[in-house]
């Protein structure tokens, strides 16, 4: 795990490195993955989860006494179970985001492959993350893990950072480039990958 200590440098870091060890120590990584990712679409799907996760106003009590009870009904992992409540018991349930996406690197380190964090402005479908994959894959030369987010602020078009390398092909970028073109700036370039 060449990452990981990158990724312990962060407070969800190190939260979710003690979270992939204890699963790597009892041969749970796929089914904490699972729950990891349940939790992640419920931060998406559900206005109400995501308010209980990132408002300051819900105690540490509060939130622990929901977790503990939407945790049967997500389908969690007695693992991930446990981990919500400590975060809750911590303060830290702001973090569950970030939490989620260290453990998904560290969980495809650990299968030998490589994370992408891509960014798009609409969700992309099925066929697009397989053919984007597919691409990333050829260029990395091994499995590539897909983190793929929605940020409406990029406008269009998508930005791929994988490894120390990105490409930034969004429309908010380009405008950006155009402006200070218009003002006579020098405009900056685009950074290409380097395979």
């Amino acid at each position: 795990m060449d990452n990981s200590g990158g990724i312990r440098a962060s407070l969800a870091g190190r939260y979710a490195s003690a979270l992939f060890e204890l699963a790597r120590d009892q041969r749970q990584i796929e089914s904490v993955g699972k729950s990891l990712q349940t939790l992640g679409q419920a931060l998406v799907d559900s206005k109400d989860f995501n308010e209980l996760v990132t408002s300051p106003l819900v105690s540490r009590e509060e939130a622990g006494k929901a977790f503990a009870g939407l945790a049967p009904q997500l389908g969690l992992d007695e693992i991930t179970a446990n981990f919500l409540g400590v975060l809750a018991r911590n303060g830290r349930k702001s973090q569950l985001l970030n939490v989620i996406r260290a453990f998904r690197r560290l969980a495809a380190e650990h299968r030998g492959e490589t994370t992408a964090e891509v960014v798009t402005a609409r969700p992309l479908n099925d066929d697009q993350l397989a053919a984007l994959k597919q691409q990333l894959r050829t260029r990395a030369g091994r499995d590539v893990t897909l983190d793929a987010t929605v940020d409406p602020n990029i406008l269009g078009g998508i930005v791929v950072k994988l490894g120390s390398q990105q490409i930034d092909a969004s429309i908010r970028t380009k405008l950006n480039r155009l402006a200070q073109a218009m003002k006579g700036e020098a405009p900056m370039p685009a950074a290409p990958m380097k395979g």
